[in-house]
């Protein structure tokens, strides 16, 4: 890759976009369209080449922020590849003070949606230059000239500065990797690539701002590790020029600073990155050997180190307690498991994870996020590492004001069909949910826009799905703050508890069926305290799963058939998290997730109530 001289030839632009709506998809079109791979290359094979983690794949979103960049003509684009689900704004507020422009990617059946909102809000709030692709413009239930007006509403509502609202739109089919200027009649049949996209790039988004003369300065954006080079200083140079071997200065958080040089410059193209000899102010670089720098931190000229603002992000709204395993099954599963263990490595995630919050708890942590998924993706990642842990009932983060306690407030979109929408109000209004407004959509399909507390929509999600046959989409976004309300009344029933420790029979569970809905099957290690089932009832019920059938030479032909058992209900991480209540923890291992109670002695636990 070579090293562009001239700044007015660089372009940095972040994609931008609500869950689900192509962003990532669209990236990989540039990416192939730009001959940044050889045509025998498997990535011109792959689709979403830049969500390259395990969980981004497999939940098919994108998690951290990523850089790339693409040749096209005589420009050099950085690309920045940014999550679209709300939990992981903090990656978005990191990453957008590295470009000069934003394409905002919107579906073209969904139109703009909460992370929409606050994605382009922050981008133009931010100043950078906005270009609007309406995507997935094949969809049956397209409704394009609505969307476009929904979109002028929302640029209206957040624009900063009248130039804001005077802005190219274009119309693609990413995964075809198709666009236009104008909405092409028959979109599937016409001729097309993007580089209707990369002119709109080069054309509209200004070249970065630049005093290439004056001493270096760069913003640590993001941090990249690997075993050879150790970590790199990934961010845009606002001013001057850097050169391998350059002495600097890291100006840090705390406004001490400290001495490094650098070792090697690199930059990124297609997924790769290939080393410089020097960066340029407006460029977005890549630094080696500046072990100390964190996110937010300044790396400068060593004769003239001024630090930049630091990153301001918004606060987290829920919070976690996560502490060593105290099971009777601690040690079995995990190769971490000590407290000491698990703080050194939740201090390696605040390195790159800005969103988060750790604080010391006693033997354990609490730890704040933006929201479930964000929490939960943390808990997954530290699971398949090799930790195990326990983990308490999310909270919601509250903060005081004037006297008052304040509680976080969302806005919640839900679309489902028309006959689901009373079990969906009757659920919400249990929470104290306040519509806002409803209407039907011609496809059946009715849109409903609620305002409630955050700790009103923990465990939501799981319901509504069950309650639904899984036909629900829903989409949450923090709007502002309110005063906390009285508490929820608990909606879940009892559960079943082991009553001794063993191992789960057939006989046994096919007896504790009858009260309820069983989470183990036969042959499973089980311990007193330890969560098994739901009860149909409200109270707790204890039970004991370990007895087997006592042997008589009695025989007859109803007792000695084989015992049909219904399939356990196995949860997910994020359904055992919605699942728990005050008193109870979800016991984290490599191998298992299991439900407990927090106090495991059934004498203890009553005398608490």
């Amino acid at each position: 890759m070579k090293t562009l001289q001239d700044p007015t030839k660089i372009r940095n632009i972040a994609i931008i976009a609500h869950v689900d709506h192509g962003k990532t998809t669209l990236v990989d079109g540039l990416l192939k369209q730009s001959q940044t791979f050889r045509d025998n290359q498997s990535e011109m094979s792959q689709d979403l080449i830049m969500d390259s983690g395990d969980q981004e794949k497999e939940r098919g979103i994108t998690i951290t922020a990523k850089v790339t960049a693409v040749m096209h003509d005589d420009y050099r684009i950085n690309i920045i590849d940014t999550p679209g689900h709300a939990d992981f704004s903090g990656e978005v507020e990191r990453t957008l003070n590295m470009a000069d422009g934003c394409l905002l990617i919107v579906d073209a059946q969904e139109g703009p949606m909460p992370q929409t909102k606050f994605v382009l809000g922050k981008a133009l709030a931010a100043e950078l230059k906005p270009i609007v692709v309406i995507n997935k413009i094949d969809k049956p239930g397209k409704r394009i000239q609505e969307v476009e007006d929904e979109l002028a509403d929302l640029f209206l509502e957040l624009a900063v500065h009248e130039d804001q609202l005077h802005y190219p739109i274009y119309y693609a089919i990413g995964r075809a990797g198709k666009a236009w200027k104008q909405i092409p009649s028959d979109p599937d049949n016409e001729d097309a690539d993007l580089s209707v996209i990369f002119d709109a790039i080069t054309d509209h988004v200004p070249a970065p701002s630049v005093e290439l003369e004056k001493p270096f300065q760069m913003l640590v954006t993001a941090l990249a590790h690997d075993s050879f080079k150790g970590k790199y200083a990934i961010g845009r140079i606002t001013r001057g020029r850097i050169k391998s071997a350059q002495q600097v200065t890291l100006c840090k958080k705390d406004g001490t600073q400290a001495k490094a040089k650098v070792d090697s410059i690199y930059m990124s193209h297609g997924i790769s990155k290939s080393e410089v000899s020097e960066g340029v102010a407006g460029d977005i670089v890549q630094l080696t050997g500046i072990a100390d720098a964190q996110i937010g931190e300044t790396v400068a000229d060593a004769n003239n180190p001024e630090a930049l603002p630091v990153i301001e992000v918004e606060a987290p709204t829920l919070r976690i307690y996560l502490g060593p395993n105290t099971s009777p099954f601690k040690g079995q599963e995990a190769e971490f498991n000590t407290s000491r263990q698990i703080g050194e490595r939740l201090q390696k995630e605040l390195e790159t994870n800005v969103g988060l919050q750790v604080e010391d708890d006693g033997i354990g942590f609490t730890v704040a996020g933006r929201g479930e998924l964000h929490l939960g993706v943390l808990i997954e990642t530290m699971r398949r590492e090799g930790y195990e842990f326990e983990v308490g009932r999310p909270q919601v983060v509250t903060k005081q004001e004037n006297g008052k306690t304040m509680e976080p407030v969302e806005e919640l979109i839900i679309e489902v069909p028309a006959e689901h929408v009373g079990s969906v109000q009757q659920e919400i209004g249990q929470r104290r949910g306040e519509l806002i407004e409803q209407f039907a959509s011609p496809k059946g399909v009715t849109k409903l826009i609620y305002k409630l507390p955050t700790r009103a929509l923990l465990g939501l999600r799981n319901i509504l799905i069950t309650n639904t046959k899984g036909t629900i989409v829903m989409n949450s976004l923090v709007i502002g703050y309110q005063e906390a309300g009285p508490n929820l009344q608990q909606l879940r029933s009892g559960v079943l508890i082991a009553y001794e420790a063993g191992v789960s029979t057939p006989y046994s569970l096919q007896n504790a069926e009858s009260r309820g809905t069983i989470f183990i099957g036969p042959a499973v290690k089980v311990y007193p305290g330890q969560i098994i089932g739901l009860n149909t009832r409200s109270e707790d019920m204890e039970i004991n799963v370990c007895k087997a059938k006592q042997l008589t030479n009695m025989r007859s032909s109803s007792s000695d058939g084989v015992v049909q058992l219904t399939p356990p209900v196995i949860f997910s991480l994020e359904q055992c998290l919605d699942f728990i209540e005050n008193d109870e923890l979800l016991e984290v291992t490599p191998k298992s997730l299991r439900l407990r109670k927090k106090e495991l002695d059934p004498n203890k636990r009553k005398r608490q109530k």
